[in-house]
């Protein structure tokens, strides 16, 4: 069986879109590029989905075949090598599907996330001891050296704050998240004072979604929408389900989640509240 190729990186969905302009603007069909390429035209169609990995000799000859400058096709291929290079998180592919490894590459490349979350801290706010403590229910017969690399790769993640001070996390959390134990009264006020210093950054909104409030558009289930300073690329919204997770770009249905989200910042507590609400819970522990 041959062996599946892992999710794309941001940077080979944009360069996938970009061929596709170059060739429209050339007025070349998917025939043609195939005919060049001496491949089937469906490959042309997949490396434009970066369904396929962009190999350098197919798209230098792509290139010349849209009449693209010397100069400009250096660069195009210069960004290929770029973006056929792994993240840091291949390093984890020992516990990172591949259907989630595409969701870190756009939490590395957006400039917004936005999210609902109704049982859990979002990923990039967990401590140590809560990660922990939830990967060991979701994961009951892992070896603890599994259990160990699954939360590296979680505090990996939340790097990302700290380094890219560019990037925006707005998460509306179901009170639910902050009343549901997980590993035990200590680790949940560690976590709670986590949330807190977080809401205090400048580049982290957070929001409480009280009981109270009722009933709300997102009552489905979680979600997390990316919005990049990239020109080509679309809103993206990720769930997620037991097994594996959706990423949707249609304009239809990221506006239907961006509207679901803006909804429920208006029936969530101000983010004056935040602090507050957090102090109080953290006193019932």
């Amino acid at each position: 069986m041959p062996e599946t190729r892992s999710a794309p990186t941001v940077g080979q969905i944009v360069l996938g879109l970009r061929l596709r302009d170059l060739r429209e603007k050339a007025g070349v069909s998917f025939d043609q590029a195939a005919e060049a390429l001496r491949v089937n035209p469906t490959t042309v169609r997949r490396m434009e989905k970066a369904e396929v990995g962009l190999k350098p000799v197919y798209v230098e000859k792509l290139l010349q075949v849209y009449n693209v400058g010397h100069a400009e096709s250096l660069a195009f291929l210069s960004l290929v090598e770029e973006a056929n290079n792994p993240g840091w998180w291949h390093r984890f592919r020992d516990v990172l599907p591949s259907w989630f490894s595409l969701y870190v590459s756009l939490e590395e490349s957006a400039s917004v996330i936005r999210a609902y979350e109704p049982q859990c801290v979002p990923g990039l706010l967990q401590t140590e001891d809560y990660a922990r403590a939830l990967l060991r229910v979701g994961f009951p017969g892992a070896p603890d050296e599994e259990l160990d690399r699954r939360v590296a790769l979680r505090m990996a993640r939340q790097s990302l704050l700290a380094r890219r001070k560019d990037v925006r996390l707005w998460a509306v959390l179901d009170e639910t998240v902050l009343r549901r134990p997980v590993g035990g009264a200590a680790v949940m006020r560690a976590q709670i004072d986590r949330l807190a210093e977080a809401a205090a950054a400048p580049n982290v909104s957070l929001q409480i979604l009280p009981y109270a409030a009722g009933p709300h558009p997102g009552m489905f289930g979680p979600f997390q929408l990316f919005r990049f300073d990239i020109p080509e690329l679309p809103d993206i919204v990720y769930t997620e389900s037991l097994t594996g997770a959706v990423y949707h770009d249609e304009r239809a249905d990221t506006v239907a989640y961006l509207e679901a989200l803006d909804r429920m910042g208006a029936q969530a507590a101000p983010l004056s509240d935040t602090g507050r609400i957090l102090g109080d819970l953290r006193k019932e522990l």
